[in-house]
């Protein structure tokens, strides 16, 4: 069955791997030596890892927005989300055992039997909240990612205890609830820095991060990476994206604007792409659409991909922050006001949301839905 993949047939491949739920773990798992062409990038969407620099800030200390250094450590994530879009934070309240655990539940997960992760697929979940798929829109893209994935979202703890998969609900519900202070502890100085009165600052938050959702990446190892992508180009719809890495890495940034020399990071050109390597104990954090919209641009949804590997499996296991689906974004009046004219049209985030998953993806361009 792997020789008739690697020759081309592609629906045969298609139905195996997306309809009957097999996913990229499945056809490894049939012991292909070469990547079948379903999945072979056009050449200007390969990661070539020799073209990229590696992002060598040092990670943030979130501890310190609690003492004396707090404006200090404030300045550092306002000056990423202004300029990258991306930064690593350490001393952020999730412990690192609780990390562990959650990759060895993501690999426990992916490890088993097709049949046991097939009942989430799309169509077939017990439960509308817990989707198990591969790639991000299969139907719709040129070339599939060469990724597996479980989807979770949270509703209330009883539903996630109830419907969330046997092998790694527990870990991934703590993981969601020590992490969602943190996203609105840096919330807060982002919407502060754009001229929000505090009064009205928590419950704008509180409306942003409405929706959570964890993800568990699955990246199995892949004959010819050099042709693959993990994750196509993309950037996030929602506020704020929380990430954690395995040791292995393979994260992309593009730098959207020319950088600064001050420090920061010197001698990065607008275009360029970055790799944002894994820090022991770090988590990423990263802004989504939303968060650019709000802030008329300021502050950057950067565009990202993921690279494969031959070397050994990876995980990683996003937490994704969004807003009610009937919330309306925009940008905010406090920034319109500054900036003397909007950028972004006033959206329902439920249309911006359904716009999103409707396409491959295909950069930033998900921003143009909103764009005036």
């Amino acid at each position: 069955m792997a020789q008739i993949f690697n020759d081309g047939d592609s629906r045969d491949l298609f139905n195996f791997v997306v309809r009957d739920g097999y996913g990229v773990k499945g056809l490894v798992d049939l012991g292909l030596s070469r990547v079948p062409e379903r999945y072979v990038q056009p050449p200007k969407e390969r990661i070539e890892k020799s073209d990229a620099t590696s992002h060598q800030v040092p990670p943030i200390d979130l501890s310190k927005l609690d003492g004396p250094d707090c404006r200090e450590a404030a300045e550092e994530i306002v000056r990423a989300a202004e300029t990258l879009g991306f930064f690593q934070v350490v001393n952020h309240g999730v412990p690192v055992e609780l990390l562990e655990s959650l990759k060895n539940a993501a690999f426990c997960f992916f490890e088993q039997e097709p049949e046991k992760k097939a009942v989430f697929r799309k169509g077939a979940s017990p439960c509308p909240y817990v989707k198990y798929g591969t790639s991000f829109a299969p139907e719709k893209e040129i070339a599939l990612e060469w990724k597996d994935y479980i989807s979770m979202v949270y509703t209330n703890d009883a539903d996630a205890l109830s419907y969330w998969p046997q092998h790694c609900k527990e870990v991934a519900l703590e993981y969601l609830k020590t992490s969602i202070s943190m996203v609105k502890r840096i919330l807060e100085v982002l919407i502060a820095k754009l001229g929000v009165p505090v009064e009205e600052s928590v419950a704008l938050i509180d409306a942003l991060v409405d929706l959570k959702m964890v993800n568990m990446n699955f990246y199995p190892a892949c004959p010819n990476p050099e042709l693959t992508v993990g994750v196509g180009r993309h950037s996030d719809m929602g506020t704020l994206t929380v990430l954690l890495q395995d040791g292995i890495g393979g994260l992309y940034v593009k730098v959207e604007e020319e950088i600064d020399d001050d420090g920061t990071i010197a001698g990065i050109s607008k275009g360029q792409w970055m790799e944002i390597p894994p820090i022991s104990g770090a988590l990423v954090i990263n802004v989504g659409d939303t968060l650019q919209i709000l802030s008329n641009g300021r502050y950057k949804s950067a565009e990202h991909r993921v690279r494969t590997t031959s070397t050994q499996s990876r995980v990683s296991v996003p937490i994704f922050t969004i807003p009610k689906p009937k919330q309306m974004i925009g940008p905010l009046p406090q920034v319109v006001e500054k900036d003397g004219l909007p950028r972004y049209r006033e959206v329902v985030f439920e249309d911006y949301m359904n716009n999103f998953f409707g396409n491959a993806h295909e950069g930033k361009k998900s921003l143009d839905f909103a764009k005036i």
